[in-house]
C-alpha cells in the first residue's frame, strides 16, 4: 500500500510540476468553477420557473373551460 501511495505521489508531483500538469490543473479548476456557477444559477432559475408555472396554473383554475 505504501509503495502505491509513493508512486501516486511521484506521478502527481511530476504532473503538477510540468507545464502540461499546470494547464490540466487550471482547466480542472475552471471546469469546477463553471459547474458550481451553473448549479447555483440553475437553482435560482428553477425557483423562477416553478413560480411562473404556479401562477399560470392558478390563473387557469379561475376560468371554466
Amino acid at each position: 500500500m505504501n509503495v502505491f501511495l509513493l508512486k501516486l505521489h511521484i506521478k502527481l508531483h511530476d504532473l503538477v510540476s510540468s507545464e502540461e500538469g499546470r494547464d490540466l490543473v487550471e482547466f480542472a479548476l475552471v471546469a469546477a468553477l463553471l459547474a458550481f456557477g451553473a448549479t447555483a444559477c440553475l437553482k435560482d432559475m428553477a425557483i423562477g420557473v416553478d413560480s411562473a408555472f404556479h401562477g399560470i396554473s392558478s390563473n387557469l383554475g379561475l376560468y371554466d373551460i
